[in-house]
């Protein structure tokens, strides 16, 4: 979102949340995510990836005393394991499968525990039926985002403009000019002009973007803008997928 006032300065990090996560922001000829780190803090430069999703709240079916009405901006349900409080705040959570699939809505919050009420920002458009329903849930792709490793477990979703403490918030770049760390793979050193996607070959390194090559099946993150040698930060035009 264009020309609005925003509490959090672009280069700055808090420890508290100043917007809902994943908030847009355009200026300086790029756009930012607002996001959160995980529990590992963040250098400036490295490529980012979403949070692994996590499996008790993938493919659980509603419980017998479980359903939700059209209308209804509530939903009880069952993880498969414990989870703390607002873990999936500003998340999202589907019928993946029966009665409401296809279905996605916006999570307000939640309690902590194992059988809870989630509150939801979107009103229940079908209906999800006890004994029935199959659900997912999963976090805000901007939550617990941490350096994107060598071997991907989630997708890429930008680039750390600044050092950042762990789980505090930050706006996340996801285009536009920004400096990144280069490696060189297995297909030679990134052009100008060229795609680069996450380091993956030729003993890579956690953070870092190479040229793509012809096999690669992973997500080009952007295009090379200008070159600087390996283990050095050269400019890419940032073009996250999904932004």
């Amino acid at each position: 979102m264009k020309n609005r006032a925003y509490a959090q300065p672009l280069f700055k990090q808090s420890v508290t949340q100043m917007e809902e996560l994943d908030t847009i922001r355009e200026e300086l000829g790029g756009a930012y995510a607002y996001a959160q780190a995980g529990a590992v803090a963040l250098a400036a430069g490295k490529l980012t990836q979403t949070a692994i999703p996590v499996a008790t709240a993938n493919n659980e079916t509603m419980q017998a005393t479980e359903a939700a009405a059209i209308g209804a901006y509530e939903i009880g349900v069952t993880f498969a394991g414990a989870v703390t409080v607002d873990f999936y705040k500003d998340g999202y959570f589907w019928a993946n499968d029966a009665a409401g699939e296809a279905h996605r809505y916006r999570i307000k919050g939640h309690p902590a525990g194992t059988a809870v009420t989630v509150a939801l920002k979107d009103p229940i458009r079908v209906a999800f039926v006890a004994s029935t329903s199959i659900w997912t849930a999963i976090q805000n792709r901007q939550k617990d985002v941490l350096v994107c490793p060598t071997t991907l477990t989630g997708a890429p979703i930008g680039v750390c403009p600044i050092v950042v403490t762990e789980y505090y918030y930050f706006w996340n770049q996801v285009k536009g000019p920004a400096t990144v760390l280069f490696h060189t793979g297995s297909s030679g050193a990134a052009a100008i002009g060229n795609q680069v996607v996450p380091s993956n070959s030729n003993t890579p390194i956690a953070g870092a973007v190479e040229e793509a090559d012809g096999g690669d099946i992973i997500p080009c993150v952007g295009t090379v803008l200008s070159v600087n040698s390996n283990t050095q930060y050269g400019l890419v035009n940032l073009a996250i997928q999904g932004y």
